[in-house]
């Protein structure tokens, strides 16, 4: 180079500039491999629903802190339920249109937002506010990061959507309650330690490929509306009252439950205040990847039995003041609600395009968290103004009891199964057939 005129020595050094940076995109960003994205999307599911149940062993420390009655912790509980599913109907097709991974980027961000308000909430409104944002973000997040590991698998995603967030909700309660019983700063540890896990998979989603072209129609993807494609509809009319039950009986385990337990054991430990949350959510998890091969028809009509005998014998150990056969009943109970959302969500999703599974599965939380949200609230106002926590424990019971044979009257009434879902016989060729081929277990054994 020594030998080249000063302008060539120039125009040289602009060309080696020009191709460096024209490779430097592609030396310093490496995607993720498809399987390797596949889980830690599944991950951001486990990790927002473990931050949404993380409170529920604090609500007892904050009550003794803030002073509020019950009726206050199903408010901030049912804040939350309003806030996701705002999040589900404004933001849950919008990753439909301008790409999953923005959106999650944007949620997780919010997310860890959130986690900094709870460490610096000094009182009931504070909370109120972080549980708001906490809402918002679950409400985009969950539609597009179940969308996005559909788009890589379609089999695998439907699965790990029904059994993701009972394992996020399991384990969020039950470290929690351990976090708040044995460290140091109760209120301020758990959520330090779901923020770093939030700046983490932030940075890791960054890295993953986009699974979703983008289309038009963003900004008007953002006015709600409830509108299905005709290929779902009857699936959705199917599915919606057994996952309404199964989540009225999460809501119960997420608002009232951490205190009903500590009632029936006689202690005041943070444990104890989770473990029925656990018990529920880690045996939905099971149960959800133990009967992964079954009809969706039958996986709903044993969600059905399993809850209507599990509520039952938790309604006898109240009645008997015995700690034993209420987690007992509880754990039978988990098997309702795992069998019966797993049901639910595999009726519906293989039947969706791509283009409609974000929309599609942002809906069906809707009918989730509005069956978390709104008996809770009310079961709240019960325990003030009504007959106490343990009467009113009875009565929320009674009324998951009578969702869920209605849930099987409307089983029954077409016929049995669900018009449309898994193992129906369609022409083939088209979406839909492509959508139930899917959904064959062979397709459980490999990632795409």
């Amino acid at each position: 180079m020594n030998h080249l005129a000063p302008h060539e020595r120039t125009e040289r050094t602009e060309r080696i500039a020009q191709a460096a940076r024209a490779e430097r995109p592609r030396a310093t960003r490496k995607p993720i491999p498809p399987r390797a994205a596949f889980y830690l999307l599944a991950s951001v599911v486990v990790s927002f629903l473990a931050a949404s149940s993380a409170p529920t062993p604090l609500y007892a420390t904050y009550q003794a802190e803030w002073g509020f009655t019950p009726i206050t912790t199903t408010v901030v509980f049912g804040v939350y339920a309003i806030a996701v599913l705002s999040g589900l109907l404004v933001l849950g097709k919008l990753s439909d249109h301008v790409g999953r991974r923005p959106v999650l980027i944007a949620a997780i961000a919010a997310q860890a937002a959130a986690m900094l308000l709870f460490t610096t909430a000094g009182g009931v409104g504070e909370l109120l506010v972080a549980r708001v944002v906490q809402g918002l973000s679950t409400g985009a997040a969950l539609g597009a990061v179940g969308a996005a590991m559909m788009d890589i698998n379609r089999s695998r995603g439907t699965l790990a959507n029904a059994f993701a967030p009972g394992l996020g909700t399991a384990t969020g309660s039950l470290i929690s309650g351990f976090v708040v019983q044995y460290l140091p700063a109760p209120t301020h540890a758990i959520y330090l330690c779901l923020l770093a896990v939030f700046v983490a998979q932030a940075a890791a989603v960054a890295l993953i490929d986009e699974t979703v072209t983008r289309q038009p129609g963003a900004l008007a993807s953002l006015v709600p509306e409830i509108r299905l494609p005709r290929t779902v509809r009857g699936a959705v009319l199917a599915a919606s009252p057994v996952i309404f039950a199964v989540w009225a009986l999460a809501g119960f385990y997420g608002s009232l439950g951490p205190a009903l337990v500590r009632t029936l054991v006689g202690s005041t430990s943070a444990v104890w205040g989770g473990l029925g949350l656990f018990v529920l959510a880690f045996v939905a998890a099971a149960s959800v990847f133990a009967l992964r091969t079954a009809q969706a028809a039958t996986m709903m009509y044993t969600g059905i039995g399993a809850l209507v005998a599990g509520v039952a014998l938790t309604l006898v150990a109240v009645d008997l003041s015995a700690p034993a056969l209420f987690f007992a009943g509880t754990a039978v109970a988990g098997v309702g609600f795992g069998s019966g959302f797993q049901g639910g969500i595999r009726t519906v999703l293989p039947l969706t395009k791509p283009h409609e599974s974000s929309g599609v599965l942002s809906l069906l939380f809707v009918v989730a968290y509005l069956g978390m949200g709104v008996p809770s609230v009310a079961a709240g106002a019960l325990v003030v103004h009504g007959g106490g926590l343990v009467p009113t424990s009875e009565e929320y019971g009674a009324v998951v009891i009578a969702l869920a044979l209605l849930a099987l009257s409307a089983l029954l009434l077409r016929h049995g199964r669900p018009q449309s879902g898994p193992g129906v016989k369609v022409a083939s060729g088209g979406p839909q057939a492509a959508s139930v081929r899917a959904e064959q277990p062979e397709g459980l054994t490999r990632a795409r």
